[in-house]
């Protein structure tokens, strides 16, 4: 029966004609509980009761910010070592402790936060949290595993150096900011800089920022507020507050005339591109209208910089663009892998995408581009472990509780103007730091020739190097 039925809709279904999509529906979260024990930890509370599952992520103010100028990656390595050992536990009694409760466990950094994450069936939830509190506040930093994880470090910062993508990354970070300013290091640090981190290092960055004033529990799950609140308060409500390091943030560079960084790969069968500018905090009151932007330009499969430079021209297996907000203006960038025999083409069709995208946009593309936020959003909270990841930004950027609430409204209310405002506000084809790395002798007659701006070759860190 269901098979007839099947087949009717198929032989009725016009396949001639573009499906045409109803209203994006509004997303509706379920209530953000918020609660703030004495030491100044935050609590975020939403409840999900479909599957007895509980989320849990403690999201430390901090990150690779706060990083010294000479041991980048010290937040980094602090927030991968909380997993291996306590003063109480090994790093492989915490794992075997781990797989016995059918939990996971996992401690990252970004630049503005270092988070630990706890995903567990509530039926092992006391165990589990427990575990989870003492990685978080007891960590014992062990010399032994931090030299492990030290040389598995620097073994990668070493394959890094081969890998033209993370040159021009890298690059791109160091040249766009300069050395003086953090955004201008990487996350995970340099040989040098790895080379000299310390265990005492380790220690005095958690003592600083692991604080419970200095951090929020995102708890989503099959977990009652008031139950939950009450468990939280047993293991961590002995958590000492501390006085908290205010961010600070060297001067950003000011913006030049539009230059060629050319770091030579030899041999290299692509060129990596990175292009763009200095961009915006994720305070920005354009974060839609640059979302919307974004998406257009090179936020999507059918972005401009995909269609162009794969679809049409068959440069690349793919190009994109994207606004890196963070706590202070992070970067804009365009990028791109371009086949070397057409890197002097590939730059041209980029400028032209970086020039078009500053006209109107066509209400057809507009609408398109607004649709696929909308529609794509709900798809973020699927699982409550989406649920809870979704909530970092709202806990790390003080954004409203009805944030996501309000999200297709406010994508709704984007129209040409704004997109157009915000694209010659923020992408200015004459002041663009233009990072390419691939095979000098290939390509740099082309560019050269291309005359997007002077031409400057960079080591691989960035540098200028004798031409």
């Amino acid at each position: 029966m269901a098979t007839a039925t099947t087949t009717d809709a198929q032989k009725t279904f016009d396949r001639s004609k573009i499906p045409t999509l109803g209203p994006p529906s509004k997303v509706s979260l379920p209530p953000i509980v918020t609660r703030q024990l004495s030491n100044g930890l935050k609590l975020m509370i939403v409840e999900q009761h479909e599957i007895p599952v509980a989320d849990f992520i403690l999201v430390v103010g901090g990150g690779g910010t706060m990083d010294p100028s000479s041991k980048g990656g010290l937040a980094n390595l602090t927030a991968t070592m909380l997993t291996e050992g306590t003063t109480s536990r090994t790093s492989l009694q915490i794992a075997d402790q781990i797989a016995y409760l059918g939990v996971s466990l996992a401690a990252g950094s970004s630049w503005d936060a270092s988070t630990l994450s706890l995903h567990a069936p509530t039926a092992q939830l006391d165990s589990a949290l427990a575990l989870f509190a003492e990685v978080a506040l007891k960590p014992a930093f062990p010399q032994e595993e931090f030299e492990r994880i030290r040389k598995n470090r620097l073994t990668d910062l070493i394959q890094l150096k081969d890998r033209p993508t993370a040159i021009a990354s890298q690059a791109y970070a160091s040249i766009l900011y300069g050395s003086e300013h953090p955004y201008g290091h990487s996350l995970i640090g340099n040989e040098g800089s790895v080379n000299a981190i310390s265990v005492a290092d380790l220690k005095a960055y958690y003592r600083s920022n692991f604080l419970p004033n200095n951090a929020t529990l995102i708890i989503v799950g099959d977990v009652k507020p008031a139950q939950i609140e009450r468990k939280i308060n047993a293991i961590f409500g002995s958590w000492q507050r501390g006085s908290v390091t205010p961010f600070t943030f060297g001067a950003a560079p000011k913006a030049e005339a539009t230059t060629v960084y050319l770091i030579d790969k030899p041999g290299a069968a692509q060129s990596s591109f990175r292009i763009g500018s200095i961009g915006v905090p994720r305070s920005t009151k354009d974060y839609f209208a640059l979302n919307v932007l974004n998406t257009i330009l090179g936020g999507s499969f059918t972005s401009r910089l995909n269609q162009n430079l794969r679809e049409t021209r068959g440069y690349t297996y793919g190009a994109r663009s994207a606004f890196d907000m963070r706590r202070s203006a992070g970067p804009f960038t365009a990028s791109a892998e371009i086949v070397t025999a057409k890197t002097d083409s590939g730059l041209i069709e980029f400028f032209k995408e970086l020039n078009a995208i500053r006209d109107t946009v066509p209400a057809v593309e507009l609408n398109k581009a607004k649709r696929y936020l909308q529609l794509g959003l709900p798809g973020e909270f699927e699982t409550s472990q989406q649920i809870a990841s979704q909530l970092v930004p709202v806990a790390l950027y003080g954004l409203p509780l009805d944030y996501y609430n309000n999200y297709v409204q406010r994508i709704d209310a984007i129209g040409q103007a704004d997109v157009q405002r915000v694209a010659r506000q923020y992408i200015d084809p004459k002041s663009l730091a233009i990072v390419i790395v691939g095979d000098r002798k290939s390509i740099e007659a082309g560019l050269r020739a291309v005359n997007a701006g002077p031409l400057s070759i960079r080591d691989f860190t960035g540098r200028p190097i004798s031409q």
